[in-house]
């Protein structure tokens, strides 16, 4: 019985299992936030560049 209750009070991988438990709960947001990251990222590219097609159309750009 004395191995039995030291293992019930033994502590010591506790902190790991936290940081392992803090991490899967990030990774699992991270995952879950990029299809509206890249929308995002996607629709701002796509708008320079239309900008830059403009520009370059009318000339208004800085030509050399």
């Amino acid at each position: 019985m004395n191995l039995f209750s030291r293992f019930l009070k033994d502590e010591s991988g506790a902190t790991a299992i936290e940081y392992a438990l803090i991490a899967a709960v990030l990774a699992i947001g991270i995952l879950l936030s990029l299809p509206t990251l890249r929308q995002a990222l996607n629709d701002t590219f796509d708008e320079v560049s239309d900008q830059l097609d403009t520009a370059r159309e009318t000339g208004t750009g800085t030509g050399g």
